[in-house]
């Protein structure tokens, strides 16, 4: 047999052992993210961010709390009169009709805000869907549940989870005009604009950003539908006409709603951006860097970047304007959700930047371990907010035994500007709401929350009468109060021997003892 009819035989073999080689290779190389993959990871990272709202679910319940209790506690005819302002108090008569189905404890309660923060986030991942990519959609949501503000407004039983979920419906219609003409959607667009007012009125300061984008959006277009505008307009009016009184109060009475400091810069950037999530995006952008997945040659366009903006910058800065420069401090952290959906979809913004879905994986990943390892492992992150329970219960086990009365001053500012309830109202009444959910049985002396010229009077009433009778009583108060406490531990030490019971949960227990009693016991 001559060579040149064995060289093709070698040839083959050579080749198939070429062909045998990668495949070897292949066989151990890691298995490329199918779509299937990702799904997979981002349900898996939004099921644990939202795990993170049930870390709290059983606190008791907060100051706020039990307002929201006290105005359904009288039954669905009596809400309008309990709510104690004009206007139309949508959230409680849902917290009724909620109550009816669900019942009264504090973890049915707390479920009321949990559903329809579930609502809002889906909501918002829809309204990411219209600007990115179903992955960069999903890290927005995942952002806004991790959001340190929606956290514990996922639970609150406060209207703020259907404000979010009348927020976040109204950016999705509004971005869904962009390519259609009906009037219809318009109209809706314009109810749901309104709607955000019937649960919080400070959310006002988002109808300027809404009215921005819509025109950032038709202008996009090149065609601005005037009809549509004036259709969403009309909506809005007709809808937003019954929250007027309201409005009204509240401005006319905003001196005595008053009960924060003024706006710190620290808080608008905590609002903004929180240090976890800035550390992982920064180092996810140097490594998307490293890699060269950084796009940088894609033109973006400028009204995505505009309508995220001004859904962010324009309510928050609003608000934080106002507390910094006026004398109504309202920079609360539960009034800074407004922002929450902007915030989370700016975040999406800079993710779609990164043109690796691996790498966008990886931060989306990363943001939510760390994030749920640092409320799982902290203490404080089971405490929902500061109550009053503790302290009434044990009063009531305290006061109980002998039917001593309790001296309580009242934990709202607008109790400075209000008459005293008289007898058994006082147990029943819109300035002592804690003792609607977390009732004593003893008698009750109210006081106001702070020591003015009311709080005196009825002070030195009521310790007269109580020297009187020797009768042996407590005093509670939270942080304002103090004052009021050592007002009346000085004016009674004459005839009382004053010993501090405790302070739960920042509620100051004292406890009054008549000094011939004092003197009697062993």
């Amino acid at each position: 047999m001559e060579a040149s009819e064995i060289i093709p035989d070698n040839r083959v073999e050579a080749s198939g052992a070429r062909q045998a080689q990668p495949g070897r290779f292949r066989a151990i190389q890691p298995r490329a993210l199918q779509p299937i993959d990702l799904y997979v990871f981002y349900a898996l990272a939004l099921g644990v961010s939202i795990s993170i709202w049930f870390i709290a679910i059983r606190a008791p319940l907060w100051l706020d709390e039990t307002v929201s209790f006290y105005v359904i506690k009288g039954g669905f005819s009596k809400i309008l009169v309990r709510q104690g302002w004009p206007g139309v108090p949508a959230y409680p008569y849902f917290l009724s009709l909620w109550t009816k189905a669900m019942g009264t404890g504090e973890i049915a309660l707390r479920m009321s805000s949990v559903l329809p923060m579930l609502a809002a986030v889906y909501l918002l991942y829809r309204c990411a869907r219209e600007l990115f990519d179903w992955d960069v959609a999903m890290i927005a949501a995942v952002v806004y549940c991790l959001h340190p503000i929606v956290i514990p407004e996922s639970i609150d039983i406060r209207p703020y989870a259907l404000a979010a979920v009348a927020i976040t419906s109204s950016i999705f219609l509004l971005l869904r005009l962009r390519h259609s003409s009906s009037n219809l959607l318009a109209a809706l667009f314009g109810f749901s604009a309104a709607c955000i007012l019937y649960f919080q009125i400070l959310f006002v300061v988002i109808l300027p950003a809404l009215a921005i984008c819509f025109f950032l959006l038709k202008v996009r277009e090149r065609v601005i539908s005037w009809q549509q505008l004036g259709v969403a307009l009309v909506v809005f009016v007709l809808a937003f006409l019954p929250v007027i009184p309201g409005l009204q109060y509240m401005l006319h009475t905003s001196g005595i709603h008053v009960f924060a400091a003024a706006a710190k810069l620290g808080e608008l950037v905590q609002v903004l951006a929180q240090k976890r999530l800035a550390y992982v995006l920064a180092v996810t952008i140097l490594i998307a860097a490293a890699m060269r997945r950084i796009d940088l040659r894609r033109r973006l366009e400028p009204w995505p970047i505009l309508v995220c903006l001004s859904l962010t910058l324009v309510p928050i800065l609003t608000l934080f304007a106002l507390s910094r420069e006026t004398s109504i401090h309202v920079f609360v952290a539960r009034y800074r959700l407004v922002a929450a959906p902007g915030v989370a979809l700016c975040w999406a913004l800079i993710l779609s930047r990164i043109d690796s879905r691996a790498l966008r994986l990886l931060f989306c990943i990363a943001v939510v371990g760390v994030t749920a390892y640092h409320y799982f492992t902290t203490p404080s992150s089971r405490i929902h907010n500061y109550t009053w329970k503790y302290a009434l219960e044990f009063a009531e086990e305290n006061a109980s035994a002998d039917n001593a009365p309790v001296v309580i001053c009242s934990d709202l500012p607008e109790a400075d500007h209000m008459p005293m309830p008289v007898g058994s109202a006082v147990k029943d009444s819109p300035i002592f709401p804690p003792l609607a959910y977390y009732p004593l049985s003893v008698p009750v002396v109210p006081l106001p929350r702070s020591l003015n010229g009311e709080a005196i009077r009825a002070g030195s009433q009521f310790l007269h009468q109580a020297a009187q009778r020797h009768e042996r009583f407590l005093a509670l108060g939270f942080g304002p109060s103090y004052k009021t406490l050592d007002w009346i531990a000085s004016n009674a030490a004459g005839m009382y021997s004053v010993s501090q019971l405790g302070v739960l949960d920042g509620v100051k227990v004292l406890e009054f003892l008549p000094r011939t009693l004092a003197q009697s016991s062993p």
